[in-house]
Formats: C-alpha cells, structure tokens, sequence
C-alpha cells in the first residue's frame, strides 16, 4: 500500500476468492472489468480474465504455510478482561521474522472471530524487535475464536495463517443470525445490495445513513472507506474485500455507498463484516449473507475441488 504500485491496484478494487493465503492465489472465473488481479496482500495487479485453478488450500484454515508459521504465545484468554495476546510468525529459517511489507498502513492486520461466526475484532498488534507481536484483546464470552494474521513478509508473498484461540469458561453457542441485507449499528442504517453468485464476481453495494440521511462524509480509515471480511460458515475460510476507488482519487466519493467485488467458490451462507469510519469512529456492521447457485447453472467446480483463492488483504 505504501508503494504506488498497491496503491494503483487498491485504486482499481480487488475482486476477491477464497485462497491458501491471505492475499495470495488466482481467481476463479472471470473477474470484473474494474477489478485488478492481487497476487499478494494488497500487491499489484492488471484487469484479467482469470483462469481457472486446481486444488488449493482456503485462506486462514493453515496455521503454516509456505514455511511460515503463525505461533501463539497466548492460547487461552479469560472472559472479560484484558489480555494481551502476544504471537509470533516464525520464519522458513524457525526463527521469528521480523521485517514486514506495509500493507493498507499496517504491517499485519489481525481478525479475530468466534467459531460461531457472531463475535468479530480487527485489531492492530505492534511489533517487537524480536519479532513478537503483541496487542490487548478482550473478549465478551467464552468460547472457541480463530485467529487470522493477514501480513507480508519482507520480500514475500502475502499470507494469511490461522490459529485457534481459547477464552475459558462454560461455552453456550450463539445461532446464526438469519439472513438479511439491512442492519443497525451505533445509530447507523447499512443496507447490503447485491447477489452472492458461487463462481462468478459479484458486485455488493453497502449504503450508510444516519437518522434518515445518507452519510456522504465517510473518513478514510486505513486508506479506505470501507473494508470487507467475509467469512463462509462452517469452517471460517476467509476472505478479505477492498472496494472500488481511494479516497483522494478525484473519483471515489465519501459515501454513502461502499462498492465491493468479491467471488466466492461454494454455496451456503457466509458471514460479512463491514468495517466504515465517521465522525473519529470505527463502526462494525455484520451481515449473514446467503451465496446460492443461479437457477439451472451448473455448480462452481471450485467448490468440488477446495479451489478457494483471495485477492487482497487489508
């Protein structure tokens, strides 16, 4: 992100799939005209039509990778309080890395999200010269979370590495909230339009109001107005969406729409989390998006053979 090149293809959108790694993997089917290829975590990339691809790990379901690893230091939080969560991502070499690309303002974006796909944080851990990343999290109830670590190493690919997290205590499952489009969030309306299709981009638009009036003074948060986590239920693979434009580009406006691209490979339900900034405040609104195949279309062979690749990071 740092570098013009991510910029211009931040600039351009990011049509995203599901991949091995955060930002890593080609797509599947074709991808929008406005949408840039990213192979890597907000690396560079052309319009195409992309190819089809074969077997392929989804992304945030490894906790190793390409030879990195992603290792928890903290494994067990209690409900509540305050822990700080301290991991490293330890390099080919077994030792912690410690260089890092920058990549939409930071160096490694962090998700955290409860198996049951209802709890989510995007936090910001900061780095140590040894290599170990640490930030406070707090988590409202116990349970099983995933973590998710979206980052470029120095000279690398982008990845994104999972691991499981743990917060004691007796654990009582949330159900899925029921699909819908429109949700309220901290006085905020955001209503999602547009059609997840298996196999094909597929152009989502998040509308932002307030009391009744759109919002057209979006700040950028993180070079963006809005950044887009999709999550498919079940097994948590992980995708991550930029939308179309920056802020600054003479074209993009501050709202109150958000376009996004995004591809998924499979059927069934996904949960998406919208993150937005207005008036100095991150807001978080979460969707349960359902993705079916178009009536008489045959299904997406991506779905049979775990070809689930994504397109950017954060």
């Amino acid at each position: 992100m740092n570098t013009p090149a991510r910029m211009g293809a931040y600039v351009l959108g990011l049509a995203v799939v599901f991949a091995g790694a955060f930002g890593i993997g080609g797509a599947v089917g074709a991808t929008p005209p406005s949408a840039s290829v990213n192979n890597g975590h907000g690396g560079h990339g052309t319009p195409a039509q992309a190819a089809p691809k074969t077997d392929h790990v989804p992304g945030g379901l490894q906790v190793s990778q390409n030879g990195y690893t992603l290792t928890p230091r903290t494994t067990t939080i209690t409900p509540g309080e305050w822990t700080e969560f301290r991991f490293t991502v330890d390099g080919p070499d077994g030792r912690p890395v410690t260089a890092y690309e920058t990549q939409h303002d930071k160096k490694l974006h962090l998700i955290v999200v409860s198996r049951d796909a209802t709890i989510f944080r995007h936090v910001h851990p900061e780095l140590a010269g040894d290599g170990t990343w640490s930030v406070p999290l707090t988590l409202p109830d116990a349970g099983a979370y995933r973590v998710f670590a979206d980052f470029v190493p120095q000279g690398g690919a982008g990845l994104t590495l999972g691991a499981d997290l743990y917060a004691s205590g007796d654990y009582a499952p949330r159900p899925l909230p029921a699909p819908g489009r429109t949700v309220t969030v901290d006085g905020y309306t955001v209503r999602l339009d547009g059609t997840l299709t298996p196999g094909a981009a597929s152009r989502l638009v998040a509308e932002i109001s307030k009391d009744g009036r759109p919002v057209t003074d979006l700040q950028p948060y993180l070079a963006a107005y809005g950044h887009l986590v999709a999550l498919r239920v079940g097994d948590l693979a992980y995708l991550h969406v930029h939308p179309d434009g920056a802020p600054g580009d003479g074209v993009t406006t501050a709202g109150p729409g958000i376009t996004f691209y995004a591809e998924v490979p499979s059927r069934g339900d996904y949960r998406l989390f919208l993150d937005f900034k207005h008036d100095g405040t991150v807001h978080t609104a979460a969707f349960t998006v359902r993705a079916e195949q178009p009536s008489g279309a045959a299904p997406a062979t991506t779905a049979d053979h775990g070809s689930e690749h994504a397109h950017s990071g954060h």
